[in-house]
């Protein structure tokens, strides 16, 4: 064919794959999580879930038979964009006691977390549960025998 191209030509002016340098990629596996600590304090919300909060339940007062959570958000949006600072305050207030009562348990958190855990933590794999059951049963046990010896 006079004026045609291979299929080498054609498959080399392909514009819809966009290839980096480098070869062929290789699918990418899903990075590992870091296991989440469940000690750690959780972070305080914000003024506007502050604000959040309280607004949902007013809003399912004056809408019972709303299931949607997006309205709810939406409408919770709109209501705190349209609030003056004045208004804001409040919430702000609320949010800022929360992020210093945070601030101080994570001191204690990293604090605890410097230290090291406790040697009688790791003392045994068995529950706590486990060995305060064992102790309810030696007692018993020995409280029959102080009775029998009488």
């Amino acid at each position: 064919m006079k004026g045609g191209r291979s299929k080498s030509q054609v498959k080399n002016t392909s514009l819809s794959v966009n290839r980096k340098a480098g070869g062929a990629s290789k699918p990418r596996k899903p990075a590992k999580k870091a296991v989440k600590d469940p000690n750690k304090p959780k972070r305080p919300a914000s003024a506007f879930f502050v604000f959040m909060e309280e607004f949902r339940q007013t809003y399912k007062e004056k809408h019972p038979n709303n299931k949607s959570v997006s309205v709810v958000g939406k409408a919770g949006g709109d209501k705190w964009k349209s609030m003056s600072e004045a208004e804001k305050a409040p919430y702000v207030a609320k949010a800022e006691k929360r992020k210093v009562e945070y601030e101080k348990n994570m001191k204690a958190y990293n604090k605890r977390q410097a230290e090291g855990p406790k040697p009688d933590e790791d003392e045994s794999e068995k529950s706590v549960s486990e060995v305060n059951n064992e102790d309810e049963d030696d007692d018993e046990e020995g409280s029959e025998e102080e009775e029998d010896d009488d």
